[in-house]
């Protein structure tokens, strides 16, 4: 397994598990401004709970297959477990915004036309920066998405390279046993010769004494 991959689970395992202490603690506390501390850390926490959760899942699927498979199971298990304490934190969020949206009411009495429209606003301009927040997180998940792609490209490459380099090897070993084939060939072509020089060369010997012996005699 990936070392750097084990540290980034490390870090969110205990990450994890403060959020979640945290969160169960959070439920008990009456005071609106503690209150609010506390669910603004659990806020942070959780955006950097998705961090680590995106390097874990970048990291993973930049390895072998057969591990990247095991990873990813467990990673799928992370994400589950982070959605269920996203909507806890939620509902922590909600139960204090209406808590202090009925406190503010208590105190002021009926709100005014234009106390109304300010909340309206303020309502409006907070809610447009979350569109905002959401699209800029959107937009750093699918850059992550583009770098594991390319990621999965440069590994697909990196294989059919050292597969090319493999059959190059194997084509390289074949030149070199047929290199030896035509020597040997070569050589023994070259011995025949010889051979066949000499037997030819006994053979007009031969005739010639035999042509000497009858014209003499």
């Amino acid at each position: 397994m990936s070392e750097v991959f084990e540290g980034y689970e490390r870090q969110y395992c205990e990450l994890s598990a403060n959020l979640s202490r945290k969160c169960n603690a959070a439920g008990s506390i009456l005071d609106g401004e503690q209150k609010s501390k506390e669910i603004n850390e659990l806020l942070s926490g959780l955006d950097e709970a998705d961090v680590l959760i995106r390097k874990m899942d970048l990291e993973a699927r930049s390895l072998q297959p057969s591990v990247k498979a095991m990873l990813l199971a467990k990673l799928r298990e992370y994400k589950s477990d982070l959605t269920k304490l996203k909507r806890e934190v939620k509902k922590l969020a909600s139960a204090k915004s209406s808590l202090t949206a009925h406190e503010e009411l208590l105190e002021s009495g009926m709100a005014s036309s234009d106390q109304r429209d300010r909340l309206m606003m303020s309502t409006e301009r907070l809610n447009q920066s979350s569109e905002r927040i959401k699209d800029s997180r959107r937009a750093v998940f699918e850059t992550e998405e583009l770098g594991v792609s390319i990621l999965q490209d440069l590994h697909q490459q990196r294989e059919t390279l050292l597969n090319s380099h493999a059959k190059l090897h194997g084509v390289d070993d074949a030149i070199d046993k047929s290199k030896k084939v035509l020597t040997a060939m070569s050589r023994r072509i070259s011995k025949n010769k010889w051979i066949l020089g000499s037997v030819i060369g006994a053979l007009v010997f031969a005739i010639i004494f035999i042509l000497y012996f009858k014209l003499t005699h």
